[in-house]
């Protein structure tokens, strides 16, 4: 226990985490100096001119603030950021008027949105349309609309059927599966995980991925360079291309006063051969296989797609792939010619997510509030963090009220006490509006899940939070009938089965604590 202690204090985190602040203090610092500075040399000149000045600077610095609280009010942004960015300007005059200019925006560079661009013209060819709107609307029913409001403001997310599915409900039961694939890859393997940690997991795949570089299969592997710290050293990329993995930080931390920082790439994808893919909630760390057991039972989840909706895997891969290293490549050598059908198996739809303006709209929790609108008798979800904004919240509580079964599943063993603080700060609102709380009582949930009716689903990286919502790069597969679907209901059937289900009484303990809570969660969208 002291050696983690001990390295966690040593660790690249802290180092990363004070150099914010002190780059924080630096910022202010030179402020303030600069402007005791300008009033110090004027009124050395000019001495009458103190008072005058003094009165200036004061109704002009607030003459700043209203019209920056007026930018902020009218700006297009979610509704929940605008008031605490209003409260921190007024709050803190210049100084607010400072913080709101840098960090309330966290769209990517100019240059990261115009290569983005590049990249999806590059990769249009093999994104087009498989399926008439007849078709789908036929063949989905009356969950057409979920699908093809997701087409429409992503038309990346392409719609596709017999491609073959299979569910895992752990990561132990992932593991072997996905190592055989890596076995079988004859041209190349992505690898794109928000965490890499050196031990028995990654190991296995690291062992792999160096024999088949040497036998001449292209492996490509990025990692998120705030996600890995502290799990791989700083400059472990480098250390992987030594081994002929051509490996990529993503996002590398930069000691600078910018809002860059908070786009994470908090994608879980592996994709083999263009075949056969992988994603949800695993990284590759040892308490996602419960080797270890920092909080309990690691519950996660994933599944396989084996066919045509791979493409849509590898191609969002490639064009993140293709930010990070600042280059735009031709991608139809890594998309087969050819699928196998696999008959039996319902449709699937791989999508990304990501910040402002690289994609024109919240994706995930589009989708998620589609799904409760088209619900009819059950819409479950299953995730680690419960921080919503309004809209999420109204919409989950708009079902409860038509008469869903809406259930959510949560920890009951946090791994960040803040975030499950205000995870339980949002149970009183919605248990009075119906929706039925669950907290998984043998350890963490990292799975992001939801299913509806046992006939839409969506597995993949996207929390109910802000972060995944507004700021991180995300994915997940929209799946309509899909054989692995019937794992998921069995899976969540079990995991409810021994949970806590929450009640307005539990809802009520510490009262204090709530309050500075419901106090902080005020906040919660600008982090």
């Amino acid at each position: 226990m002291k050696n983690k202690k001990l390295k966690k204090v040593f660790s690249r985190f802290p180092f990363v985490a004070l150099t914010i602040i002190f780059l924080f203090v630096l910022f202010f610092a030179a402020i303030l100096s600069g402007v005791f500075a300008l009033n110090f040399l004027l009124v050395a000149f000019f001495p009458d001119l103190e008072s005058y000045l003094a009165a200036l600077f004061s109704v002009a610095s607030w003459l700043v603030v209203v019209v920056t609280v007026i930018h902020a009010a009218n700006r297009d942004m979610v509704p929940e950021t605008k008031i605490p960015w209003i409260i921190c300007i007024i709050a803190l005059n210049l100084f607010g008027v400072a913080i709101y200019a840098v960090f309330s925006s966290h769209r990517p560079s100019g240059r990261t949105r115009k290569l983005y661009a590049q990249l999806r013209r590059e990769t249009a060819m093999h994104e087009k349309r498989v399926l008439a709107k007849e078709t789908v609307h036929r063949e989905l029913g009356n969950w057409a609309a979920v699908s093809e409001a997701l087409a429409t403001s992503n038309p990346q997310a392409v719609l596709h059927g017999g491609t073959k599915t299979e569910y895992f409900a752990s990561g132990e039961e992932m593991l072997p599966r996905l190592l055989g694939d890596l076995e079988r890859a004859e041209k190349y393997i992505f690898l794109e995980f928000f965490i890499i940690e050196y031990g028995k997991f990654w190991g296995s795949v690291l062992e792999i991925l160096e024999r088949k570089a040497k036998e001449g299969v292209e492996v490509r592997v990025m990692y998120d360079d705030i996600g890995s710290m502290g799990k791989v050293r700083s400059n472990y990329y480098k250390t992987l291309r030594k081994k002929g993995i051509a490996c990529v930080k993503f996002n590398p931390f930069v000691p600078v006063v910018t809002n860059v920082h908070n786009n994470r790439d908090h994608r879980k994808i592996a994709v083999i051969d263009g075949k056969v893919g992988y994603t949800g909630g695993i990284n590759l760390a040892d308490e996602y296989i419960n080797e270890t057991h920092p909080f309990g039972y690691w519950k996660d989840t994933a599944v396989r797609l084996e066919g045509e909706g791979v493409k849509n895997l590898a191609l969002l891969f490639l064009r993140l792939y293709g930010v990070q290293t600042r280059k735009a490549e031709d991608v139809s050598r890594f998309i087969p010619a050819e699928y196998e059908f696999a008959e039996g198996e319902g449709y699937v739809q791989p999508y990304g997510d990501g910040p402002h303006p690289l994609y024109g709209r919240h994706l995930g929790e589009d989708v998620y509030i589609n799904i409760l609108s088209s619900a009819r008798e059950y819409a479950w979800f299953t995730t680690p963090y419960l921080i919503i904004d309004y809209r999420m919240r109204e919409a989950l509580i708009l079902a409860a009220k038509r008469g869903v079964d809406v259930r959510i599943l949560t920890p009951h063993i946090p791994d960040k006490k803040l975030a499950f603080s205000l995870t339980r700060s949002n149970y009183m609102a919605l248990l009075r509006g119906g929706v039925k709380l669950y907290e998984y009582t043998p350890g963490f949930v990292h799975a992001k899940m939801c299913l509806a009716d046992g006939e839409m689903a969506v597995i993949g990286t996207i929390n109910l939070d802000y972060r995944s919502f507004l700021y991180h790069f995300e994915n997940a597969v929209l799946m309509y009938r899909t054989k692995a679907m019937e794992g998921m209901k069995a899976d969540m059937v079990a995991a409810f089965s021994v949970s806590k289900r929450q009640t307005e009484e539990d809802a009520k303990k510490n009262v204090v604590w709530r309050g500075l809570c419901e106090l902080a969660k005020l906040f919660a969208p600008l982090f």
